[in-house]
């Protein structure tokens, strides 16, 4: 059997590439990592990310052997049923099957938005998002309830999907004056399990280059 060709057009500060990477990391998988310039600063975005994604021209693709696929949700889904192991990422009843995507559509629709725009506000704006973080932070506390995991005792689809944000969480608290730990413990304790492992902590980035991208992109929005 020839080896398979697994190619990610990446974006390291993304938190939705760092969900792909960490799954292919739990599933064992190598792969090949290619940059894309976002921003202009060098060309701009691939002529092969455009041809892969001519929908929303936007990171994280997989190109699995050739074959591109979008969505970082959808992407960490199909690499769990594409290379099944000992430690499934999804449960195997239907109902925690169920209650693991509700929780993947929440974190998608909430964490990144509202995060984004403390960093993108000042005053009473700032202070309104910090108030939403936090709340969204609690009910996924609750949803945590006192397992290891969002999965249970193992690492699972939940804690994949949602802990490359909290790269991002340094910034939010830098930026808008609070501290995670301080509002939601259980939520922080949860963020440190996960990053004993190699599996994630091997991929996150440094919380200090996103805070130094944001001041950057901060001061050309005018808010610094």
């Amino acid at each position: 059997m020839s080896k398979e060709e697994v190619i990610i057009l990446d974006c390291s500060l993304s938190p939705f590439c760092n969900r792909v990477k960490i799954a292919l990391n739990e599933k064992g998988v190598s792969y090949e990592s290619k940059e894309e310039d976002l921003f202009g600063f060098k060309g701009g975005k691939s002529e092969l990310l455009l041809k892969s994604n001519p929908i929303y021209k936007k990171v994280p693709v997989l190109l699995h052997n050739g074959k591109p696929l979008n969505e970082s949700s959808i992407i960490v889904s199909y690499i769990d049923e594409t290379w099944p192991s000992s430690s499934p990422l999804l449960p195997s009843l239907p109902y925690e099957r169920a209650q693991a995507r509700f929780w993947i559509d929440y974190i998608d629709k909430k964490v990144f938005d509202v995060g984004s725009k403390i960093w993108k506000s000042n005053g009473e704006e700032q202070e309104e998002a910090k108030k939403q973080l936090i709340e969204i932070l609690k009910q996924l506390e609750e949803a945590l309830g006192d397992k290891d995991f969002f999965g249970g005792e193992k690492f699972g689809i939940v804690d994949v999907i949602l802990i490359p944000f909290t790269s991002w969480f340094y910034t939010y608290e830098k930026v808008g004056n609070f501290k995670v730990e301080e509002c939601c413990p259980k939520f922080s304790a949860w963020e440190k399990r996960c990053l004993q492992k190699d599996t994630v902590a091997s991929v996150l980035p440094c919380p200090e280059k996103i805070y130094n991208f944001i001041t950057s992109m901060r001061k050309n929005l005018g808010l610094e």
